[in-house]
């Protein structure tokens, strides 16, 4: 009887590689070479992020909705429509985040003086000093988790990622006129 010794592969996308390489030899497999090491890279950053965000008692979208107060600067206000233009914070769930930090204490909502239609979430100052702590940390965790990648890198792969990501985003809005010259 013989054994058969495993085979050591660099890492996990690179097996995925070979083994599409050798069953599909004909597909060009190398956007997984990028963007497979970019998902399972989210992944693991994800799951370091939530874990640390969560000790805190806050969940990552109630963080991203006090950095995004915290970013604008005292009085560190903003209406849910400015939270949900922030960037990292989707319109869909805005309303329930505030709510739950609110009833955390961590915000108040204000009307706005001149225009009581208007309705601005304000981060309290258990909101500042909390927002302040957790964030210091995040920073810390994402320096270890570059700790493998040097400055220079990390300036260039900065680069590199603003400029897939812009790619992304184009080839999404170039789809539909793809389509309509296909068909």
């Amino acid at each position: 009887m013989t054994q058969r010794r495993a085979v050591r592969r660099p890492d996990a996308v690179a097996g995925i590689v070979e083994d599409w390489a050798r069953e599909r030899p004909h597909l060009d497999t190398a956007p997984l070479e990028v963007l497979a090491r970019l998902h399972r890279a989210y992944l693991q950053y994800h799951s370091r992020l939530t874990s640390q965000i969560e000790r805190h008692g806050l969940s990552v979208a109630g963080f991203d909705v006090l950095t995004a107060l915290r970013r604008s600067g005292a009085p560190y206000r903003l209406t849910a429509g400015q939270l949900a233009a922030s960037g990292l914070i989707s319109s869909a769930g805005v309303t329930l985040r505030l709510d739950r930090l609110e009833k955390d204490g961590l915000l108040v909502r204000e009307r706005d003086a001149d225009d009581r239609r208007v309705v601005y979430s304000r981060l309290t100052d258990a909101g500042l000093r909390k927002v302040d702590e957790v964030f210091a940390e995040h920073l810390e965790n994402e320096r270890r988790m570059l700790g493998g990648v040097s400055p220079a890198e990390r300036r260039q792969l900065a680069r590199l990622l603003t400029k897939l990501e812009r790619s992304i985003v184009e080839s999404d809005e170039a789809e539909p006129e793809e389509e309509a010259e296909a068909g």
